[in-house]
């Protein structure tokens, strides 16, 4: 059956205006992050700054060295990595949130935007500011710890799936989030206990052999790895495992936030 004229043109004009709508909410959640950066940006710095005075300055000295690293330098991607987490989740499901609260959400389910190009819009964002966090952190662990880098690539492909990981998992604690106290309760109740028993601030190894198996089950250790491994090039798993793990979950999350969009849960009820 033959597409005529009209139709190609008519699906060409789509593909333009969803583009165009993809752009927009990107550009609107950058600036977002921009105009705000005294709560977007600078807490998270100031965090990883009085972690790596009191625990690598201070605990450090005592702790000396680990895997074959200065203790500073073996927890400095770590931190960096846990702020990365922390504000990609959090940016998406504030601003996310705050669209179904504001109701300006309809706008965007009535354009001719596809849910799945809505998702991956907020997750851009949250991608966005994840990164720049994660960038002004490495800056300030410079001041610190004598990083250095070992595989580029594989930091890059890190921060980015986990970014894109945690960034979906805001989506998702969004769409499902009744009031304001919803949004900070997963953060404060799962997701920081995940982060800090994730090999931030120490190897796996130096948990009792009964704890390593159930240590494993947190899938932030495999990013948090995956991450210090492109730094030191060691890693208390296998880096490969590690990848596998981030590629599954950003599979997963994803289909699982456009399937809740495409049924309208949190935003039709």
């Amino acid at each position: 059956m033959s597409v005529s004229q009209d139709d190609l043109s008519h699906q060409g004009q789509m593909r333009r205006a969803a583009w165009i709508g993809f752009q927009t909410i990107v550009r609107r959640e950058f600036q977002r992050i921009v105009r705000i950066w005294a709560q977007t940006i600078l807490p998270p710095v100031v965090t990883a700054t009085l972690y790596f005075i009191i625990f690598g300055g201070l605990i450090g000295r005592r702790v000396g060295s680990m895997g074959g690293f200065d203790y500073m330098q073996y927890i400095a991607p770590g931190l960096i990595m846990m702020q990365v987490i922390q504000t990609s989740f959090g940016n998406v499901v504030s601003s996310f949130f705050g669209a179904r609260f504001g109701k300006h959400i309809e706008e965007l389910l009535v354009s001719p935007l596809p849910n799945w190009l809505i998702v991956l819009g907020y997750v851009a964002g949250g991608i966005l500011r994840g990164c720049l966090v994660g960038l002004c952190v490495s800056v300030i662990a410079l001041f610190f710890a004598n990083l250095h880098v070992v595989h580029w690539f594989i930091i890059f492909c890190a921060v980015l799936l986990t970014s894109f990981v945690f960034s979906l998992g805001g989506f998702i604690n969004g769409i499902f989030a009744k009031n304001f106290d919803h949004i900070s309760w997963f953060p404060t109740f799962i997701l920081s206990p995940l982060t800090y028993l994730g090999g931030v601030f120490y190897s796996v190894t130096m948990l009792p052999a009964w704890a390593q198996p159930i240590a494993q089950l947190n899938p932030i250790l495999y990013m948090v790895n995956g991450f210090r491994y492109g730094f030191l090039g060691v890693s208390d798993v296998d880096i490969r495992l590690s990848f596998a793990i981030m590629v599954i979950f950003a599979v997963a999350l994803f289909a699982v936030a456009v399937s809740l969009m495409n049924r309208g849960t949190g935003i039709r009820e």
